[in-house]
């Protein structure tokens, strides 16, 4: 149960989704139920026909930030930086911001950076996860050229030209309708398939919407390095639930409704505060939570995820929601029936 290699499995590249759907609603919905341990495909605009007045669905408002940068050292080589921290997320951020680094050779502390956006950078300090520390230094404030200029963090597996016509599609399809409260380095990419004609459609047929805030962190690209996937770490986020979500989950509760997370990032802010907070499912702090087979769920009733990548901490977390055989098992139909996987890919509804 507990094995990595329990959650391995072999995914034809070409499966990968290299772009979002020509709608964001138009993507393949695989239903799965965990009583009866049966699949059903549909279409995401089918949703509300697998919802019950009385449901909640439960969304992440986080907004990524578009902060990848590329620039070069004083010796001229190519250097790529992530932002980690921006003024807003959680609180205002010094000139000094913890980054990730890629470059042939690591700077030294001390050493200059130049970024295209008429910025330069000064290496601070140099930490042993990879990570770095950046003094910037320009003449207009860093957070609105990177709202301006910056790139956004797209996932190693989708691939793009630093600047080609893409970019400006997934400066609008990599953010969900959602986004509102900047500090993510990735999409809570459940959210991706919803349209403005959806929701209206989902509160015609009864069903509340309620959000949530939870900054997808670095650690959502961190491999798991560990044979036994108890002792993997999946890093540490901010995560805040307001008093209205709260009053939304207690009424939904009250009226036998469901709460339904969309996405992963939801079920860790629920059951984290869950955890801490018992019934209270209400206020703010920064979760570590590592969800496997035999957590017990406190907060979620149901949960609208996509297809995850092999021996991945948010695959150990739908199987243990849904149970791991009957996630091989749909991900093996999905293979065979080649649905879209990953960020841009085809999603899961699992009640």
């Amino acid at each position: 149960m507990f094995d990595i290699e329990n959650y391995n499995y072999d995914l034809p590249a070409t499966l990968i989704a290299q772009e979002p759907a020509s709608e964001r609603d138009g993507s393949r919905l695989m239903i799965v139920r965990r009583k009866e341990e049966t699949i059903t495909e549909i279409r995401f605009f089918d949703l509300p026909g697998y919802l019950k007045p009385g449901d909640l669905l439960v969304v992440n408002n986080t907004r990524v930030v578009p902060a990848r940068l590329f620039g070069r050292k004083e010796s001229g080589g190519r250097v790529e930086i992530l932002i980690l921290e921006h003024a807003g997320a959680e609180h205002d951020v010094p000139s000094t911001r913890a980054c990730l680094l890629k470059s042939s050779k690591r700077p030294k502390i001390g050493s200059l950076l130049f970024f295209d956006i008429g910025i330069t950078g000064t290496v601070r300090e140099i930490q042993d996860n990879g990570g770095v520390r950046i003094e910037f230094h320009g003449e207009r404030c860093l957070d609105d050229l990177l709202e301006k200029n910056g790139q956004m963090p797209l996932p190693p597996y989708i691939k793009r030209p630093p600047d080609g016509l893409w970019a400006h599609l997934d400066r609008e399809r990599y953010q969900t309708i959602f986004a509102r409260n900047k500090g993510a380095v990735a999409a809570p990419t459940a959210g991706l398939h919803f349209s403005e004609t959806l929701l209206e459609k989902l509160r015609k047929s009864g069903i509340d919407i309620a959000s949530l805030t939870l900054h997808v962190g670095p650690g959502t690209f961190r491999p798991v390095r560990v044979k036994d996937i108890r002792k993997h770490d999946v890093g540490e986020e901010f995560y805040r639930i307001g008093p209205e979500t709260a009053r939304a989950i207690d009424a939904a509760r009250s009226q036998g409704g469901r709460v339904v997370a969309v996405g992963t990032t939801v079920v860790r802010a629920l059951e984290s505060a869950a955890e801490k907070e018992g019934r209270r499912l209400v206020g703010e702090g920064r979760t570590t939570l590592l969800i496997t087979p035999g957590f017990r769920f406190r907060a979620v009733d149901a949960l609208i995820t996509n297809f995850h990548l092999p021996k991945s901490s948010l695959l150990f977390l739908v199987s243990a929601f849904a149970g791991a055989e009957l996630i091989k098992r749909a991900y093996r139909l999905a293979i065979e029936r080649a649905y879209r996987f990953y960020s841009y890919g085809d999603a899961m509804f699992i009640l």
